[in-house]
């Protein structure tokens, strides 16, 4: 489950123009995602920012907290957890600078150790990509990091970091990128390919477009907030969403989400949709335990728009 939104005014309106979104609901969606067999959350330090820096990976400490620590209540799961560095053009001495950034982000969860953490981008940044390797390197070395990955890097970017962790043991787990029916560039790049034959993980971030793919809105009720991933005409999400609506009704009655989420799956992906509440938690479980057909996935294809890089991705 992402966690952007948790904190966030600007994008997500926490605080702002959206009400509903409080640390009761938060606890809510935390406790359903994991009663429903979704244990991985995805955080970051930057959530919140610019005024309330870390602010979601302190509300996730405190839904971690209350459901009991490693377990929520009758799941039975403990939540993984996965955050991200952000290599300002100002951290410029690593891997110090990712090290201290590590075991703040590490006190502000409340945990030994995260369990995955990523460069969020390597865009805005003095450093190379071999740099960086290095000091995720260092972070599992540490102890503060149990495995390492990466986000929104290039399939080249991919390679160069799974060549120099390999060098000291490491492997590379994950690259999280911007993906689904509104952005399909990574199946189309060459980029999940090359995860798949690197062993690397590929997490879907925005993986319904930012809300645009469960047919809530329209050009008329656009989402509100500055939510750039995914945003294309509504003249070419409209037939992807009447789509899904379709496959939906011939799997049981799925959600357009719960179809598109299923694609992502389908194409080897693990999305990580937000989820302001219970009610979408429960939506986002409801993507699990069965699957598309050969043909539907076939069928979403072509019917997906590539996509474009924005600022701050190379893949």
């Amino acid at each position: 489950m992402g966690l952007w939104s948790w904190g966030d005014s600007y994008t997500w309106g926490h605080g702002g123009y959206d009400a509903t979104l409080t640390a009761a609901t938060m606890q809510e969606a935390y406790q359903a995602a994991l009663q429903g067999g979704c244990n991985l959350f995805d955080t970051a330090e930057s959530y919140g920012a610019p005024f309330h820096w870390g602010a979601s990976e302190r509300y996730l400490a405190n839904c971690m907290q209350a459901a009991g620590g490693d377990q929520a209540a009758g799941s039975g799961l403990r939540p993984v957890v996965v955050s991200k560095y952000i290599p300002l053009p100002w951290r410029l001495f690593e891997p110090r600078c990712m090290l201290a950034a590590l075991r703040s982000s590490v006190d502000r969860l409340g945990v030994d150790a995260v369990d995955c953490y990523l460069v969020h981008s390597p865009v805005a940044t003095l450093r190379s990509i071999k740099t960086l390797a290095s000091s995720l390197a260092a972070a599992v070395d540490s102890g503060l990091a149990k495995s390492v990955g990466v986000s929104n890097y290039s399939e080249a970017e991919v390679r160069e970091t799974h060549r120099v962790l390999a060098e000291r043991g490491i492997p590379l787990a994950v690259n999280q990128v911007e993906f689904s029916l509104c952005h399909a560039l990574p199946a189309r790049s060459g980029l999940l390919d090359a995860c798949n034959e690197l062993g690397v993980s590929v997490m879907a971030y925005s993986p319904l477009a930012m809300g645009r793919l469960t047919g809530k809105y329209s050009s008329t009720n656009k989402p509100q907030g500055a939510r750039r991933f995914g945003d294309c005409g509504f003249d070419q999400i409209q037939p992807i969403v009447e789509r899904l609506a379709a496959l939906g009704q011939a799997h049981g009655g799925k959600t357009p989400a719960q179809v598109a989420l299923n694609w992502l799956i389908c194409k080897g992906a693990v999305p990580i949709p937000g989820a302001k509440s219970a009610t979408q938690a429960q939506s986002n479980v409801g993507a699990l335990g069965w699957r598309l057909t050969e043909g539907d996935v076939a069928e979403l294809d072509e019917l997906a728009i590539e996509g474009s890089l924005k600022f701050g991705q190379h893949g």
